[in-house]
């Protein structure tokens, strides 16, 4: 009995002390021991090490003790011969196993003992250490920590945070805050955008103008908006930053994303003509010259001096959303494509990397861009930051060369949580499946990207955190079999931790889920409502009014036989505060069946898949809803095949329209029907009518009545792409977009 007694005592000790273990990013291995080690009132922090700038770096954790522990007194040694009441740093040379970041951490009720092989593993281990001391309760008179043995090495090379301050101004006290914020949760890149249309914010000695002129904007109400960081900021910036092994990556965008310098330097521009830095969001055909040897000069002068602000091995030049309208029009650039025997623009792009890419080489830098780059081919030294899915760094890494992965579907933080919550972030995998062992060793890691259109400095901890930690243990930990629940638990504990940080973290995921599921058989639409936030409840309305705590509350699905307008609030409990949405659901006769498409959606709008068009769920003002298709430079051209005839007097289909955006109207959409699948014939079409200069988010229902009843096997929508952006666009000569939801048929 007494055995069985002990038994129990050991297995709960186990299960408490497993739970007091919930670092994130969650080591590599962990081995839970028996019994703690008491951080008494003397311990020793014992630095073994050739290098004594070591003590320094273990400062915070003197500081941590001191405040969890007011009575005790605690010193940090060098080199001390002291073996008891020891928390021991020490760099080994022979733990070369653990590469340059990993780490050992042995608890003991006697000691606690860190190993490493290079300094940056004793940081990491500093932080896992800390962790573990900050989700310790305060009611204890002494620091208990939990025996353990922890060995933990990263997966990746490469775990960023791309921090945008070109379109939105951010202090320099905030920079720095973020570097401690992504060190403490193990992440070592900093990708900073500096550059940028609206926004030049690095001073360069040689060309004041930038700060002058390009680091300003009028915005609409007339106050003027800006900033830029001095040298001296910038080194003040990365001096911090190396000490906390995070390596500041710089980001001078070309040849687009320019208009700040050019509105500093008109010469820079294949027009030569005055323009202001840009107050809108968007993509801009004016950019730097190809044609014009003063612009290579001009960037060289740039990237020297940036290179001597920044130590990084890599700097990244940006490549994307690079409109080739103006060079189209260029004398200078259109001989140059002539006297260099280029053929198209796009050559013409690659040529202008490749000038920049041997100049980075000549000075002992590495160049990183957008996936663009590949366009017209890769220049010889780059490294391609995949943005629009895994193609470019598919792409990259079977040609030999190196990727960073950064896709909007799962890395892109300035997404509305309803996007890219949590868990989808968590379950984000940064090696394609598609690439070889071999070809996968070209993945250097990853990056959650903030960029700063709707996310100005007050709005980025909301973007990025909890969303962050995710990013973090899928960059370091990588596990093979992904516990979300177990997961979200350690999550629940870093918020204490990130509320003493200051840290007004966001959601976790999308207040409302809505799962719309389409019986084709039984002419229905089950809706089912979920809570995405504890403390919440859910109250609806049918094709009512604005719900309330007196309205309908949700719970268990309900089934839509015909047409509805639900609204819908998520209230939290105690405060009218909360979240509404509109939704609206219309079964009709092509609810369910899977139209065949002539040309592709794009993967990074797919909206519900085959029958996105057909499952009778409309599509919201949020052109990210999930519910919309979007068919970029193509036609949308869609053919329903009933296998049986079907009447009917009325066929429409919805479209929306945001210019700024490249998502425009069709010009026309053409209702075409068949008997046999080979033969069409149309039966009306629709214009635009709506001018596609207005920048408002707009959504019209292009529709055919028929007086008589028409009778089909097939039906097909043929809405005609509007092709490329026009002259007047700020993207003049880019791909467009059209984004299509319900085909409705009755």
């Amino acid at each position: 009995m007494k055995k069985f007694f002990l038994l129990i005592v050991i297995v709960l000790f186990s299960i408490n002390v497993f739970s007091q273990i919930n670092i994130i990013p969650k080591p590599t291995s962990i081995i839970e021991k028996e019994g703690v080690f008491i951080v008494g009132n003397n311990v020793i922090i014992n630095v073994i090490a050739d290098d004594p700038a070591l003590v320094e770096m273990v400062n915070p954790l003197l500081l941590t003790l001191s405040e969890k522990k007011a009575d005790g007194v605690f010193k940090t040694k060098f080199n001390s011969t002291s073996k008891l009441n020891n928390i021991v740093f020490q760099l080994d040379k022979k733990l070369t196993d653990l590469g340059d970041e990993g780490y050992q951490l042995s608890v003991t009720p006697k000691n606690i003992h860190i190993s490493a092989y290079k300094k940056a593993g004793l940081f990491y281990a500093l932080q896992s250490l800390l962790q573990i001391i900050h989700l310790e309760t305060k009611t204890s008179k002494d620091i208990k920590i939990p025996c353990v043995e922890i060995t933990d090495i990263p997966k990746f090379q490469w775990r960023g945070m791309l921090l945008d301050c070109g379109r939105h101004f951010m202090d320099k006290a905030f920079v720095k805050r973020y570097i401690d914020l992504l060190a403490y949760y193990k992440m070592n890149r900093l990708h900073w955008h500096l550059t940028e249309d609206q926004g030049w914010r690095i001073e360069i000695k040689k060309y004041p103008k930038l700060t002058e002129v390009g680091a300003w904007r009028t915005e609409a109400d007339g106050s003027r908006y800006g900033g830029f960081y001095t040298q001296d900021d910038i080194r003040e910036i990365v001096a911090y930053a190396n000490e906390r092994f995070v390596t500041v990556v710089p980001e001078i965008e070309m040849p687009g994303h320019s208009v700040a310098a050019i509105a500093s330097y008109p010469y820079l521009s294949c027009t030569g003509n005055p323009i202001n830095v840009e107050t809108q969001w968007g993509v801009f055909k004016d950019i730097y010259c190809a044609g014009n040897d003063s612009t290579f000069t001009f960037l060289k002068d740039v990237l020297t001096e940036v290179m001597g602000l920044f130590p990084s091995k890599y700097i990244h030049i940006g490549g994307d959303e690079a409109p080739k309208f103006r060079w189209e029009q260029c004398p200078k650039c259109q001989t140059r494509m002539r006297v260099q025997n280029l053929k198209g623009e796009h050559k013409l792009q690659t040529w202008f990397i490749e000038q920049i890419d041997a100049f980075l080489e000549l000075n002992g830098r590495k160049l990183i861009g957008w996936d663009e780059i590949l366009e017209g081919g890769l220049s010889k030294g780059a490294t391609v930051q995949s943005w629009r899915g895994m193609e470019g760094a598919i792409e990259a890494a079977r040609s030999g060369h190196d990727a960073i992965v950064s896709p909007t579907s799962h890395a892109y933080f300035d997404y509305e949580i309803s996007n890219i919550n949590l868990e989808k972030v968590y379950h984000f995998d940064p090696v394609p499946k598609e690439l070889t062992k071999e070809e996968s060793t070209h993945i250097l890691g990853g990056e959650c990207n903030l960029w700063s259109e709707r996310a100005p400095q007050e709005k980025v901890d909301e973007r990025m955190f909890p969303r962050l930690l995710a990013m973090s243990e899928v960059l370091w930990n990588y596990p093979e079999k992904r516990d979300y629940v177990a997961f979200r638990k350690r999550v629940q504990l870093q918020y204490p931790v990130l509320n003493r940080r200051g840290v007004t973290y966001g959601f976790e995921r999308d207040p409302l889920i809505l799962n719309a599921i389409t019986d084709i058989k039984k002419r229905t639409i089950s809706i089912q409502l979920e809570k995405g936030q504890e403390g919440t409840n859910i109250y609806y309305t049918l094709n009512g009014s604005k719900p309330d705590r007196k309205s309908i509350l949700y719970t268990q699905p309900f089934e839509v036989r015909d047409s509805l307008k639900l609204n819908i609030a998520v209230l939290a409990d105690g405060s009218e505060n909360g979240f509404y949405y509109e939704r609206v659901f219309k079964m009709n006769k092509t609810t369910g069946y899977s139209p065949v498409f002539m040309f592709p959606y794009s993967n990074n709008y797919p909206g519900s898949g085959n029958t996105s068009l057909t499952n009778g769920v409309f599509g919201t003002y949020n052109f990210r809803d999930g519910n919309w298709q979007g068919f970029e430079g193509n036609d949308m051209i869609a053919t329903i095949n009933f296998e049986e005839i079907k009447e009917f007097t009325k066929v429409s289909t919805g479209f929306l329209q945001s210019t700024p955006s490249w998502i425009f109207f069709p010009t026309e959409c053409d209702f075409l029907i068949s008997e046999d699948g080979l033969n069409f014939v149309s039966i009306g079409k629709r214009n635009a009518t709506e001018s596609q200069k207005n920048t408002e988010l707009q959504i019209r229902r292009y529709e055919i009545n028929s007086t008589s009843t028409i009778k089909a096997k097939y039906i097909r929508i043929a809405a005609k792409n509007v092709g490329v952006c026009p002259d007047w666009h700020p993207g003049a000569g880019g791909k467009t977009w059209i984004f299509a939801d319900e085909i409705i048929l009755e």
